[in-house]
């Protein structure tokens, strides 16, 4: 796969090492390059690679999207590999022979990616995963009919990973192709919980077409297809699709059947640990980010609700950054909603800091960071840099 190669960087990358305190040696050492070749990057005589680029934001404790300029948004890594995405699932059923590493090392990789993911470091996935899915899908083929399921799983959460980065950036067609794959692939898993996990990943195209209604039929329908919740996966699963079934109630304005689905993930959610199970973040505190999205969804009078959830409790550190920025995203909304600008805004500010390619993506911030704009509230000057790094308006 060809190496991006980002123009313009360096003084992005002075910046934030002179706000780190750190000397030029003191940066390349910590990012495992050349000082010579620091220099050249800040002097804006080289470019950088993605390599590169990741090294010294890890070194300098930021993302990789935070030392771009404007014109190399995050966005940009997804749009530059959507040929190669296109060609994969193109050919996903009939690939051409080719490697592909033992499955051990396909779980390692597979592991990183669903890890970035939930971090969202979609500019990091947006620059692997064409290669992985490819890979996963000739070794879908060639391995034995006693391996294929192993495989299967990998290959939906690879898919789910290249997703989440094709539906929070727009591309809704790559995103519906990858939904396709996804379920295709998880027919050869021959795991009903991969079934659960791909039913509560498809919704996006229902929250995508605003057809929640819809949605939450088929989800519903999902829900009874469900595996008895006897294992601590099993009730996971089930849970997730009742949160999930929830939201889109509440965003179809029936409050009645999103509190009987709240109702059900709480409970099953008291009965297992706060983890990540089939890629899906569920357990108490994951149910609490759902009460505050659903009150948000309906709105009105439920507002008071979602403000006073907020001040009873906060998402603890555990939980992955894309549900923790999520629940300061539906929070501004709140606060916005509710008439209180200047705590709106420093909820997006706190979702910006917990995953700023996240928040940075969302349709809410957009449009939140907009009318804020609009009601010349907060800061003015922080409002107006807010707004123009995640595009409000655009």
């Amino acid at each position: 796969m060809p190496n991006t190669v980002y123009r313009g960087v360096g003084p992005h990358i002075a910046y934030a090492r002179r706000v780190a305190r750190l000397t030029q040696a003191d940066l390349a050492r910590a990012a495992g390059i050349a000082l010579g070749t620091l220099r050249k990057i800040e002097r804006g005589e080289r470019g950088v690679s993605d390599a590169v680029l990741d090294a010294i934001a890890t070194a300098l404790g930021t993302e990789p999207a935070r030392l771009l300029p404007d014109r190399e948004r995050p966005e940009d890594r997804l749009h530059q590999q959507m040929p190669e995405l296109a060609a994969v699932l193109a050919e996903y059923e009939a690939p051409e022979d080719g490697p592909f590493r033992p499955l051990s090392a396909l779980q390692e990789a597979v592991a990183a990616i669903v890890e970035q993911r939930l971090s969202a470091q979609y500019a990091r996935i947006a620059h692997t995963v064409p290669e992985l899915l490819a890979e996963l899908c000739r070794a879908l083929h060639a391995v034995t009919v006693a391996e294929q399921p192993a495989v299967a799983r990998l290959l939906v959460d690879a898919c789910r990973a290249a997703d989440a980065v094709a539906y929070k950036h727009g591309a809704r067609d790559l995103s519906g192709r990858l939904l396709d794959l996804m379920r295709w692939a998880a027919g050869y898993s021959r795991d009903p919980l991969v079934d659960a996990a791909v039913a509560y990943v498809r919704t996006e195209l229902h929250f995508g077409a605003r057809t929640h209604a819809a949605g939450l039929r088929a989800l519903e329908r999902s829900i009874d297809r469900a595996p008895v919740a006897a294992s601590p996966d099993a009730v996971a699963a089930r849970g997730a699709l009742h949160m999930r079934a929830a939201v889109l109630a509440g965003r179809a304005g029936d409050g009645t059947a999103a509190n009987a689905h709240l109702d059900e993930a709480r409970s099953l959610g008291d009965r297992v640990s706060e983890g990540v199970y089939q890629g899906t973040a569920f357990g108490p505190d994951s149910v609490r980010v759902h009460e505050v999205s659903v009150a948000v969804s309906l709105g009105d009078d439920h507002l008071d609700r979602a403000l006073q959830l907020a001040r009873e409790w906060k998402p603890p550190q555990s939980l992955p950054a894309e549900r923790r920025s999520g629940f300061y995203i539906e929070l501004g909304r709140a606060q916005l909603w509710a008439g209180h600008p200047d705590a709106a805004f420093e909820a997006l500010k706190v979702a910006r800091r917990i995953a700023p390619q996240h928040t940075r993506g969302h349709r809410w911030v957009k449009e939140d960071a907009a009318t804020l704009r609009r009601l010349k509230r907060a800061d003015a000057e922080s409002l107006t840099h807010f707004a123009e790094w995640c595009h409000a308006g655009s």
